[in-house]
């Protein structure tokens, strides 16, 4: 069975999330002051743990960087960009 699952996220350069293997990323946003990642999942596979790096608009990425690019998000009205990758 599918489902769309929320992820919260921590404004922060690494952290870790729990997702299913095969979930399919749709969208990052800001809800109620936070970010969050909005994924197509298969409610059937369990979860496993996925690095996710913020990277600030202007911030150095740092060579040999292989992340996928998911959604971008602003906080504070747009004092502050982050560019979601999974890693």
């Amino acid at each position: 069975m599918k489902a769309v699952w929320k992820f919260p996220l921590i404004t922060t350069d690494e952290q870790t999330i729990m997702l299913p293997s095969e979930a399919e990323p749709l969208a990052v946003q800001v809800q109620h002051g936070d970010p969050c990642l909005w994924c197509l999942v298969d409610t059937q596979i369990h979860t496993e743990p996925r690095r996710i790096r913020i990277i600030g608009t202007g911030h150095e990425i740092g060579s040999g960087f292989s992340g996928k690019y998911i959604g971008t998000y602003q906080l504070n009205n747009g004092s502050f960009i982050g560019h979601v990758f999974i890693l």
